[in-house]
């Protein structure tokens, strides 16, 4: 089976958890015989290149995964701030727009490139991942003739929490309907879709995301804050992620407890205002803002936290427990979320419940058995939702479309 599959990030060149579930489920579906050619545009970092083939993109499957970056001025929606604009408030009006400059444009764009350079490529299926590739996925099935698999790991609904851009429900709303099939990453987006986008939902099948469990090298194990219990936040700083419920949850922790210490790591349009909550709320000397961070450094921060507390306000699925849980830091997380639909382990909340949210995290730092249970049963849990499972659902979608079942 061969499957040009259409992504907007793909490690290295990643800033969340779109690019980490791409990783996990290729690594998968190449170990189960899938070849994959994954298409992306190009990394807006400081890479020079138009399109290149990467044969070793620092994985150890390149014999099957092969890698096209593509020419698009495309940026992920969650990396599309500076530091500086973040911090200092500089360029604030189009700096707090949720997607990049000229997005529709730009995905236009991809979609003609892609069309271009991937006429030719050899492959049975075509699998796109969220909105930025659904254009580029219509105009290849349309110019191929090939079957056609949009992947949703987020719809606008859950992004535009207060407000919904119509340019990209549209563009959603016509990847749906000229999908064979769809992909929902839990069964919560699934109602989304089926609700929101009228969608029968006998054309959407659920795979869950997983997690690669990785060994904590010891020199992670390091706290920074040796006499103070550590809860972390860590995502995308927007009003879907939900951080002043967290920031709340913190105030009311920090009145009962003041051995606690609050990380928070991440960037987004809310970070400014975050900053300033806290410093009303008094909490300036109890919270700390890291920034962005990924790899090595993210795993450090779970690895030094007491808790990991993920109060979405819709979350399609959630990626993040998983890996906090793999790495032994036990979670609480929010019911509004796809990946409650498979972790049983944690301790689960309403994100406007601030108060329950609150008493379930000092249970946690308070309560060693109860920690301590969370992390054991937790991890082997863990180790049962992952890329495998994941993989075998969605060859078994690329099989049905094709007329292998």
């Amino acid at each position: 089976m061969k499957v040009l599959m259409l992504g907007w990030e793909f490690p290295p060149y990643n800033a969340g958890g779109l690019g980490t579930a791409c990783y996990g489920l290729t690594k998968s579906l190449a170990s189960q015989g899938v070849q994959v050619t994954f298409v992306i545009p190009k990394a807006p970092y400081s890479y020079k290149y138009n399109f290149i083939n990467l044969l070793n993109a620092e994985i150890d499957y390149d014999h099957i995964l092969k890698l096209i970056k593509v020419q698009s001025g495309l940026i992920p929606y969650h990396d599309c701030f500076s530091k500086e604009s973040l911090v200092f408030g500089k360029d604030r009006k189009s700096c707090f727009e949720i997607y990049g400059k000229n997005l529709i444009e730009e995905v236009e764009a991809f979609a003609r490139r892609v069309l271009e350079i991937c006429r030719n490529e050899e492959f049975d299926v075509i699998h796109a991942h969220d909105w930025m590739t659904y254009l580029a996925g219509i105009a290849l099935k349309k110019a191929t003739g090939k079957k056609l698999v949009l992947h949703i790991h987020a719809t606008e609904f859950d992004r535009g929490v207060i407000g919904i851009n119509p340019d990209v429900y549209n563009i959603e709303k016509q990847g749906f309907d000229n999908a064979d099939l769809i992909i929902a990453v839990s069964n919560y987006t699934k109602s989304v879709v089926c609700g929101k986008y009228g969608i029968c939902e006998s054309r959407i099948r659920v795979a869950h995301n997983g997690v690669i469990i990785d060994n904590v090298p010891k020199e992670y194990n390091v706290k920074v804050f040796p006499k103070d219990k550590v809860v972390l936040f860590l995502g995308r700083i927007t009003i879907q992620k939900g951080p002043e419920y967290f920031i709340e949850a913190a105030k009311l922790i920090s009145d009962y407890m003041k051995d606690v210490k609050f990380i928070v790591t991440g960037s987004g349009d809310k970070l400014p205002w975050m900053i300033q909550r806290s410093a009303e709320l008094g909490l300036s000397d109890k919270i700390v803002f890291t920034g962005f961070l990924k790899g090595d450094e993210l795993k450090k921060m779970y690895t030094m936290a007491d808790v990991y507390v993920m109060p979405s306000v819709s979350e399609p699925f959630g990626i993040t427990p998983l890996e906090s849980i793999s790495l032994g830091t036990p979670v609480v997380i929010s019911k509004q979320s796809g990946v409650s639909e498979v972790l049983n382990h944690c301790l689960k909340v309403d994100f406007w419940d601030t108060r329950k949210m609150a008493n379930h995290i000092v249970a946690i730092l308070q309560h060693k058995e109860l920690k301590s249970t969370l992390k054991h049963h937790g991890f082997i849990e863990v180790t049962n939702i992952n890329w495998d499972k994941a993989a075998e659902k969605v060859k078994r979608c690329y099989e049905e479309v094709v007329g292998c079942l």
